[in-house]
């Protein structure tokens, strides 16, 4: 039996159309192409539909010929390939052939055949199809080629971005050198231009989009965590300040070893940050009461944090030579004992109000 397979990794057919998948039979196919082509008539994937009806016409009088579609995800090409797999699995089962399924691939590109060994896992592949789109090549075709690229929001970022930045490096190096700083020019240039390939490379376009969003929500909603993560931002700067200027501290009455120097900075900062910790963990755990999900275990968090940066800090001051070892060992003992009453503690006070519930 030969089955037909075409592929749409992207899910362009789901995506924009609602077409669940797989896709199984030619009518469906058939359908699906149309349904996909009324959304998206320049959607190259349209193509890759019909030429697996039209080569289950066309071998249908050799043999027995099934056509099929299945998709991937948009998230990325792992996800994609399982989901793909986790298809064509099911395509095998639905059809129930007795005879050994060979399959011919239809795709529109290189990047949908690296699917291809994820289907040859699942069975033998006698072809792979790649449609390929005849156009004319005269100025009309280019000039509307480049608009359709210059019009797709991901190109544009990628090509006019780097493009712009560079195009401004000469009004930027007249604009510097009016103002009497001609050196500026090539390290801002340099930076923006790395930032945006750093951005690019890293895939960060997201998480900055979703950072954004989370502010902008969080300002609407009025969210405590919002200003107690700028509290807790400006606390961590006046730590790192705090320890640097103990170590300087240090430095001036002799030459310090590697430990001491750690301690230093540890001793400087680590109440600093303890409040930065403590600031952060209130904020979310009045917006976890405010928003109905408080657990009473949340109140764990100060515990830990006190109990920690009390820990760290004498640890510091006893490499430091400010405390002794009886009073180290009172401070262990003290913050071990917190953090497990204080587990213990708020496990109770849960388990009884679940119980009362």
């Amino acid at each position: 039996m030969l089955l037909v397979l075409c592929v749409d990794l992207d899910d362009d057919l789901g995506r924009k159309t609602g077409v669940p998948t797989p896709v199984i039979g030619r009518n469906e196919v058939e359908h699906a192409a149309v349904s996909l082509a009324e959304a998206d008539p320049e959607d190259s994937d349209v193509n890759v539909l019909f030429e697996g009806v039209r080569l289950h016409d066309t071998l249908g009088g050799e043999e027995r010929v099934e056509v099929a579609a299945v998709t991937g995800t948009d998230r990325g090409d792992v996800a994609a390939n399982r989901k793909v797999g986790r298809e064509v699995d099911e395509v095998l089962a639905t059809i129930q052939s007795t005879d050994q399924v060979r399959i011919v691939v239809v795709t529109d590109g290189a990047q949908d055949e690296s699917v291809v060994p994820v289907i040859r896992s699942r069975a033998p592949i006698d072809s792979v199809r790649r449609v390929v789109v005849r156009q004319a090549q005269d100025l009309e075709s280019m000039y509307y080629t480049l608009k359709q690229v210059m019009n797709d929001p991901e190109t544009r970022g990628t090509i006019l971005v780097p493009l712009g930045v560079l195009l401004l490096i000469y009004p930027l190096a007249v604009l510097a050198e009016f103002l009497g700083l001609p050196g500026a020019v090539l390290g801002i240039s340099s930076a923006m231009v790395g930032l945006y390939a750093l951005f690019r490379g890293l895939g960060l376009e997201d998480s900055v989009d979703d950072f954004v969003s989370r502010v902008r929500d969080s300002l609407y909603t009025g969210r405590v965590t919002l200003i107690t993560y700028v509290v807790a931002a400006a606390l961590l700067v006046v730590g790192g300040v705090e320890g640097l200027a103990h170590l300087q501290a240090l430095q001036a009455s002799g030459e310090p070893g590697a430990g001491q120097v750690v301690s230093a900075l540890f001793y400087g900062s680590v109440r600093w940050f303890a409040a930065a910790a403590l600031t952060t963990s209130l904020g979310q755990i009045t917006d976890e009461y405010l928003s109905g999900r408080f657990r009473w275990r949340y109140l764990n968090a100060p515990f830990y944090v006190a109990a920690i940066a009390a820990v760290l800090h004498t640890v510091s001051a006893f490499f430091l030579g400010y405390v002794t070892l009886a009073e180290l060992a009172a401070v262990l003992t003290v913050g071990t004992l917190v953090s497990v009453l204080s587990t213990l503690a708020f496990a109770v006070v849960e388990s009884r109000r679940a119980e009362a519930a």
